[in-house]
């Protein structure tokens, strides 16, 4: 049982209350207002846990954890859906690392595509173009229930699905190698469910917004839409996003294979096995629950579950520590934690605040990108780790903690 709970109250007209984690951390007044008109939907079930990385968001606020009984709201769950890290721990030591760890960071370069090129199209160096042996095979299990998706859903075809199944994507997600507090290895990603993702999302929140016809307009945001319970859309959209959640993890396990074999092909590096500790754990989804004894849906928007003993990851920024958590099971927050440090700005204003030389500085201890196309993942564009971290110590305890030396962004 939590004795002192740390979360502050946040109340409005016609609301269900907010519990939110953010001492000692930032929440701006956009996010604020859009918790709560999230908060104002009348099938919240109790009240919106808010979480210490919370941020404005596209849809729903990043780092919110909304529980409701009879209807979901696809914006909310977002486009990235299943959206998450994988960790797993090393038999490798710091010192049986290179000095220079370039070539490290070039042989991951290549064994997972990343990045988006020719605007996602065939020549995109983020899919794909011959797809490999494990990818095939993980895709064959996969495409017959995304067949049975399209038989009733025909606008998601023509998405890339098997091409970047195995693949990083662009903006926030990366793969590093990190070093424990005990100096072992481990290699660590975040990553999605990628283009099929995107189109599933995208094409639900449409459908929802159309299925609510002239009832939008009564919708403190009409990004609220929600589908309801019992209705075909309803069980079609459960079934997609399940669907594109199992993408999601597989395609992390995917790319951590590589990773495995790209690192152990890298010179200087001895034999090593890649399976001391695993943990895979998706923070954009939602997940049908038990919490004060009812079964509820539960989104978490930039949060991941941290049930008693739950492992989870959460990663700080290019620059700053990530940790491996193991969860309290705190029933206020509905059992949940942060996804990671959040966002202290937006892209834009990073770009605007940081030089070259400040992202340098920032990412001296790691070998990475520090070109201009990077800047808005610098460091200083995220909350500080610690305090996030300290915002949430009735949420979760620290298993590990990391530090990277090796960051590939995409």
């Amino acid at each position: 049982m939590v004795v002192n709970p740390q979360y502050e109250l946040i109340e409005g007209e016609g609301a269900a209350p907010v519990k939110a984690w953010i001492r000692g951390v930032s929440l701006e007044d956009q996010a604020r207002e859009q918790i709560t008109r999230i908060a104002r939907m009348p099938f919240v079930f109790r009240w919106v846990a808010v979480m210490p990385d919370v941020h404005w968001g596209i849809g729903a606020t990043v780092g919110s954890v909304i529980p409701t009984r009879g209807a979901v709201i696809p914006a909310a769950v977002g486009v990235d859906i299943g959206c998450g890290m994988m960790a797993i721990r090393t038999t490798l030591r710091a010192s049986d690392l290179p000095d220079d760890l370039h070539a490290m960071r070039t042989n991951i370069e290549k064994a997972v595509p990343h990045g988006r090129t020719d605007r996602g199209g065939r020549g995109d160096r983020g899919s794909w173009h011959d797809v490999p042996g494990p990818t095939a095979a993980a895709w064959a299990e996969l495409e017959p229930a995304f067949r049975r998706i399209l038989d009733r859903h025909r606008k998601l075809a023509g998405t890339r699905t098997v091409h970047h199944l195995g693949t990083l994507g662009t903006g926030n997600h990366f793969i590093e190698v990190c070093l424990d507090e005990e100096d072992r290895v481990w290699f660590l990603l975040h990553s999605g469910s990628r283009g099929i993702g995107n189109r599933i999302g995208t094409y639900f929140i449409e459908l929802a917004k159309k299925d609510m016809g002239v009832h939008l307009a009564n919708l403190p945001d009409e990004d609220l839409a929600y589908l309801r319970e019992g209705t075909r859309h309803f069980d079609e959209y459960c079934e997609a996003v399940e669907w594109a959640q199992r993408f999601a993890m597989r395609n992390r396990e995917l790319m951590m294979g590589a990773v495995v074999r790209a690192v152990a092909s890298t010179p200087g590096v001895p034999p090593f096995t890649a399976d001391e500790m695993a943990v895979n754990c998706h923070h954009n989804y939602v997940n049908r629950e038990t919490h004060y004894g009812e079964s509820v849906l539960v989104t978490r928007k930039g949060a991941v579950r941290a049930g008693a003993g739950d492992l989870g990851i959460i990663p700080g920024s290019m620059g700053a520590r990530s940790y491996i958590v193991r969860g309290r099971g705190n029933p206020e927050s509905f059992s949940s934690c942060s996804h990671g440090a959040g966002r202290a700005m937006s892209r834009a204003e990073a770009k605007r605040r940081f030089t070259l030389a400040d992202h340098a500085e920032a990412t001296k201890a790691v070998e990475c990108r520090k070109d201009a196309d990077v800047i808005d993942e610098t460091p200083g564009a995220y909350k500080p780790i610690d305090a996030v971290m300290e915002a949430q110590k009735d949420l979760v305890e620290i298993a590990h903690e990391l530090r990277q030396v090796v960051c590939v962004k995409g």
